[in-house]
């Protein structure tokens, strides 16, 4: 350690320490402050010659630098209280204080745009007759895939790019994940209850993917279910109709093709009508000249996933849909940039 350094921050501390026991008042507390703690103050203008130092010698000198400012901050505050407790705050500066001035603006908080958002769609859903359910988003691989068709070495698992969770079971699995999708508490929640089943799971899924402007490693998920006698395709493309329409507006047209879930049988990808240019415009930058914007993946809930919850496949039917609140957002906001959502720009979040 250089030796002179050292002693130049503990004879600093020790004279600073002297004088603040001397003062009286607030003014010539706030004098003191910067003249030793100041962006220019003697302590600062010590600790900044440390770049000259070498590598030890800066972490010695350092920490000593940095329990020296702690010892001066908690003197100045204790020296604070000392002076307000004995009443020694002079008259001058209660004057300074202007009483008829209103009172600063407090300003209100506001919902995040993906908070705002997941209420719309959940609440599109409830009014449907649709319950809200939430589960964990540290999942096991027999809930997040094996329940929902997806076994060990199936080749679907490619399709998500899984965060497991560092722990090693009895048997030498990584059996524990970050929740890729909300599927997982479709077995849950049939595992507990017997049909019907009407419910709408929002929350954060992880994929193990890079970030750009259309994809994040973690976002949000809306996953829907519903289970009961009876119940056919048409069930399935009445409600997401109705949800588009609620969302997106009463002129909405809906469009379904077919798709791949492995947990679905048949699957489907549903889009709406292009609400920007009605695909009149080629070079539309939201639905790229197509007229159609996809929105969700949904399909009839396989047969396995009914039988591995104990359900009755001879007499339950079942429909479920996965979508993004955050692409719903920047479908009917216009945003070009899925990180935004999640930058903490204050320019971007007050828009909403």
């Amino acid at each position: 350690m250089s030796q002179s350094t050292a002693q130049s921050i503990e004879g600093l501390t020790q004279t600073a320490l002297t004088e603040l026991l001397q003062l009286e008042n607030a003014e010539a507390l706030e004098q003191w402050r910067v003249h030793y703690l100041g962006r220019r103050g003697e302590l600062t203008t010590i600790l900044r010659g440390l770049s000259q130092l070498d590598l030890e010698q800066r972490r010695e000198v350092g920490a000593l630098g940095n329990r020296a400012k702690a010892t001066l901050e908690e003197g100045l505050e204790r020296r604070g209280q000392e002076i307000s407790e004995a009443g020694l705050v002079q008259v001058a500066d209660l004057e300074r204080i202007d009483v008829t001035l209103p009172g600063r603006p407090i300003t209100t908080g506001r919902l995040h745009p993906t908070t705002q958002v997941l209420r719309e769609i959940t609440d599109a859903f409830v009014a449907m007759g649709f319950s809200i359910v939430e589960g964990p988003e540290v999942e096991w691989d027999h809930y997040n895939f094996e329940m929902l068709n997806i076994p060990q070495g199936h080749p679907a698992r490619d399709m998500w790019n899984t965060l497991w969770v560092d722990y090693v079971n009895e048997e030498g699995q990584r059996p524990m994940l970050l929740r890729t999708h909300t599927s997982p508490m479709q077995a849950r929640v049939m595992e507990s209850m017997e049909p019907p089943v009407r419910l709408v799971v929002p929350g954060k899924v992880y994929r193990y993917e890079a970030t750009d402007a259309t994809h994040e490693w973690h976002f949000h998920q809306v996953e829907g279910l519903a289970v009961d006698e009876g119940i056919t395709f048409a069930d399935l493309k009445g409600t997401l109709y109705e949800f588009a329409r609620q969302i997106f507006g009463a002129r909405r047209q809906v469009r379904f093709r077919c798709d791949y879930f492995p947990f679905v049988e048949p699957g489907v990808d549903m889009s709406i009508d292009c609400f920007s240019c009605e695909g009149t415009d080629s070079g539309c930058r939201i639905c790229r000249g197509s007229g159609w914007i996809e929105i969700l993946g949904a399909g009839m809930v396989h047969p396995y996933v009914l039988r591995a919850v104990g359900y009755d496949t001879e007499k339950y039917t079942g429909f479920a849909f996965g979508l993004g609140p955050e692409r719903i957002a920047m479908l009917k906001y216009g945003i070009d940039d899925i990180r935004h959502f999640y930058s903490n720009d204050l320019r971007f979040l007050r828009q909403f």
